[in-house]
C-alpha cells in the first residue's frame, strides 16, 4: 500500500471516489470547484493506493496559499476489508507530513442520532479519526435566517461604529474570551494567552471572503464599549461570523442587539440567507438565534486533537 499526496494526474480517479453514505463529502462538483479556486490542493489530498487503484482518500480544506485547516472528506473503497484501519493510517501519514492534525468536520441532518445510516457513517470515520489522534468531540448547531423572516429592528440600546484599526478588534476578541462559552476559544486558551488567540482569530476572519468594512464595535448609550459584531461570509454566502459581549456587560441581553446588527447588515446588502453556527453547549447563543428568526437546519460534527496533549 502506498500512502502519498495526490498529483494532478490523479484527478480522474479522485473524481471516481464516491461516498454513498448520508454525510457531507467532497463530491465531484465540489472537488473541481475547490481545486480551481485553491481551497483544495493536490498536496492537501492524500490517498492510499495499490496497483494503481485509490483505496482511500482524505481531502483537507484550507484558505488559498495556506496550510490545511479542516478535513473535509474521508473515503474508503467498498472492497477494503478494514476501512477504519486503512483510513486511520492514511490520516496518520498525512498528519506527519503536515506537522499538524487539522480537525475533521462532518455535516449531518438534524436528529441524526435517530438515523442508523447516518450513525454508522459517522461511527467508522470517528473511530479512524480517534486512532489518528483526533479525540475531542464537538457538536455544533447550524441555523439560517432567510429573507421571508422579519429583519430585526434596532433597539437603540447600542450604537455601532466602523473601526479601521485592527488593534481595536484584537483587544475586543481578547476581552470577550474571558468566560466564553465557545468551545474553540476555551480550548485555545488552555495552551495560549488571550492576545495570541485574539490575533489568530482576527487573521482567520480577515482571510474570509467577508468585507472588513462590515465589522462594527458596539457602545452603550453612555459611550462605554459593550462588544463587537463581525458580519462575514464564506464560499457559500453570508454568515453571522462572530459576535461578543464584554464580560462587564453580560446578562443584559446585548447578544440580541449584536445579532440583530449583523442580520440587518447582511439583509441591507440583499442577502436572502444568512448562516450561523453555535456549539450545543452555548445555549444562550442558540436561544438568541431562535429569537432573531434563525431556524435550525443541520448539525456540524467536529473531531479535533486535544490542544494540551498534541
Amino acid at each position: 500500500m502506498l500512502f502519498r499526496p495526490a498529483a494532478a494526474s490523479d484527478l480522474g480517479r479522485l473524481l471516481d471516489c464516491a461516498v454513498d453514505e448520508p454525510v457531507s463529502w467532497a463530491h465531484p462538483e465540489r472537488l473541481r470547484s475547490f481545486l480551481a479556486d485553491g481551497h483544495y490542493r493536490h498536496d492537501r489530498i492524500w490517498v492510499a493506493a495499490q496497483d494503481g487503484e485509490i483505496l482511500a482518500r482524505a481531502v483537507w480544506w484550507g484558505f488559498p496559499g495556506a496550510g490545511p485547516l479542516a478535513l473535509d472528506c474521508l473515503y474508503t473503497h467498498p472492497s477494503v476489508p478494514d476501512r477504519v484501519a486503512l483510513a486511520a493510517e492514511l490520516l496518520r501519514r498525512a498528519h506527519d507530513a503536515f506537522g499538524d492534525r487539522p480537525a475533521y468536520h462532518v455535516f449531518v441532518p438534524v436528529g441524526w442520532r435517530a438515523d442508523p445510516a447516518v450513525t454508522a457513517a459517522v461511527a467508522w470515520r470517528w473511530e479512524a479519526g480517534r486512532r489518528a489522534g483526533l479525540t475531542e468531540e464537538l457538536e455544533r448547531l447550524r441555523y439560517a435566517w432567510t429573507q421571508d423572516r422579519p429583519v430585526p429592528e434596532a433597539s437603540g440600546r447600542l450604537t455601532f461604529h466602523e473601526e479601521p484599526d485592527d488593534e481595536a478588534f484584537v483587544a475586543a476578541f481578547a476581552a470577550v474570551s474571558a468566560g466564553s462559552l465557545d468551545h474553540h476559544t476555551r480550548q485555545a486558551l488552555l495552551v495560549k494567552d488571550a492576545e495570541t488567540q485574539a490575533r489568530e482569530d482576527l487573521a482567520d476572519y480577515l482571510a474570509m471572503p467577508g468585507d472588513r468594512s462590515w465589522w462594527r464595535l458596539a457602545r452603550t448609550r453612555s459611550g462605554e464599549p459593550a462588544g463587537f459584531a463581525l458580519p462575514s461570509a464564506n464560499q457559500s454566502g453570508p454568515v453571522v461570523g462572530y459576535l461578543g459581549v464584554l464580560p462587564e456587560h453580560r446578562g443584559r441581553g446585548y447578544v440580541d442587539d449584536l445579532l440583530a446588527e449583523i442580520t440587518r447588515s447582511h439583509a441591507g446588502r440583499g442577502a436572502d440567507r444568512i448562516v450561523a453556527d453555535t456549539d450545543t453547549g452555548n445555549a444562550p447563543m442558540a436561544r438568541a438565534l431562535e429569537r432573531a428568526g434563525y431556524e435550525l437546519f443541520a448539525v456540524r460534527l467536529v473531531l479535533s486533537a486535544n490542544p494540551v496533549t498534541t
